[in-house]
């Protein structure tokens, strides 16, 4: 297992994002998905990461950074294709994106995620996120579950 921050175009991401935009349209009304694009997951205030077996894309996700006198970090895009679940990967894309933000000195991990995902409101839950209100631009919408949690080192 590799775990690489990607920062380059590269279709093997595009391949992975366009299968995770499928799965969402699937489930939810496009006003209720709040997708980024790859070409915005690059920007200079996002981290975006790969978890690479034998050299295959497995896995990706990515941290946006607010910074402000609240200073967050919100978690993106985390998608493991069907094929590679229940290998634990979607939890070592979230300690790595966790580690970015510790490092940047950024306390809070704030997320949105739909209520008809229960295997990942499960993970975050599990990893210690605790149901908010909506934060940042987000309004309140009956598909969509806010979550924080505060990082420690």
């Amino acid at each position: 297992m590799e775990i690489r921050k990607i920062t380059e175009i590269r279709s093997d991401v595009q391949h992975l994002l366009n299968e995770s935009d499928l799965y969402m349209q699937a489930l939810y009304p496009d006003e209720s998905n709040h997708m980024e694009t790859q070409s915005t997951l690059l920007n200079d205030s996002t981290d975006l990461i790969g978890i690479f077996l034998e050299d295959e894309l497995a896995a990706i996700g990515a941290v946006k950074r607010f910074k402000s006198k609240d200073s967050y970090g919100e978690i993106k895009r985390i998608y493991v294709p069907e094929k590679q679940r229940g290998k634990g990967l979607s939890k070592v894309i979230m300690s790595h994106l966790h580690q970015f933000l510790i490092q940047d000195g950024i306390p809070i991990a704030r997320l949105e995620t739909g209520i008809y995902q229960p295997e990942a409101i499960g993970l975050y839950k599990s990893l210690g996120y605790r149901e908010c209100e909506p934060f940042g631009e987000y309004q309140l919408d009956p598909l969509s579950i806010f979550m924080v949690k505060t990082l420690t080192k």
